[in-house]
């Protein structure tokens, strides 16, 4: 069996990246890369990666690299691609892989990343929220089953609702929840875990408060528009208003960590 080499993805045709990998010289001849010129070629980008990441995000079923009859994983410029779209999602956005797993299933794979995919709209980024303003199902959730899916605590929901970060739907004398708030709650289950309460979450409504507005005044006219067609364009303009205003504040939020975290 050939042995691991101090560099995985160096030019070596017998030198392998580990049981499971593809030596690099067979990669070569297939036109595709071995998990360590993958680990290599999203280093600069990605510093944190590796090999063991890489692998678990296999076993998560998030990636599906081919085999070779031997049992070597070849990973395609799609497989990087995607990879990509993954890490950044985790890194910029901080999906879950459940999430992500949504995300990658409803067609986002790094297209603009592979030749021939979708390219972005005219003037700039596709830009896409993980939520959507438009297709919401209209599905309700008990406050059992929001709960039970969360993972949330029952105090944590009535102090969301107490300060009007969630307000819910009685119907039957039962609390329900639209899904949007239902990941507001997981949300802020996370936050919870820092020791952030319903109190202290009144900035972020404040200040979603003043955006929705904003957006409102910008597009008024237009989704107020009995034309069919113009309101659908109004309608995507603000699903695309929405998503760069949510990376606008990452930004400057990251901005302000690292100056944080510098000091």
């Amino acid at each position: 069996m050939a042995t691991r080499g101090t560099d995985p993805a160096g030019p070596a045709i017998e030198e392998t990246d580990g049981p499971g990998d593809a030596p690099v010289g067979e990669a070569v001849r297939h036109k595709a890369i071995t998990i360590g010129a993958v680990c290599k070629a999203l280093a600069q980008e990605f510093p944190d990666i590796s090999i063991s990441k890489i692998r678990y995000l296999e076993d998560q079923k998030l990636l599906t690299p081919r085999r070779t009859p031997g049992g070597y994983r070849l990973y395609s410029q799609v497989d990087v691609a995607r990879l990509r779209t993954i890490l950044r999602m985790q890194r910029d956005e901080f999906l879950p892989l459940r999430v992500i797993r949504q995300e990658l299933a409803a067609g986002r794979a790094g297209d603009a990343e592979v030749p021939g995919g979708p390219a972005p709209r005219e003037g700039g980024r596709a830009w896409r929220s993980t939520v959507s303003v438009r297709d919401a199902s209209g599905a309700l959730y008990s406050i059992d089953d929001v709960l039970d899916e969360t993972q949330a605590d029952l105090k944590l929901v009535r102090e969301l609702e107490e300060y009007g970060v969630v307000k819910g739907e009685m119907r039957g004398g039962v609390r329900y929840f639209d899904e949007t708030e239902r990941e507001i709650i997981r949300a802020v289950t996370e936050l919870a875990r820092y020791g952030v309460g319903g109190r202290n979450l009144r900035v972020f409504r404040s200040s979603a408060d003043r955006e929705a507005s904003l957006l409102q005044q910008i597009l008024a006219p237009s989704l107020r528009s009995r034309n069919p067609q113009r309101r659908k364009e109004a309608l995507e303009a603000l699903e695309n208003l929405a998503a760069v205003a949510t990376h606008l504040k990452h930004l400057l939020l990251i901005r302000d960590l690292r100056k944080l975290a510098s000091g």
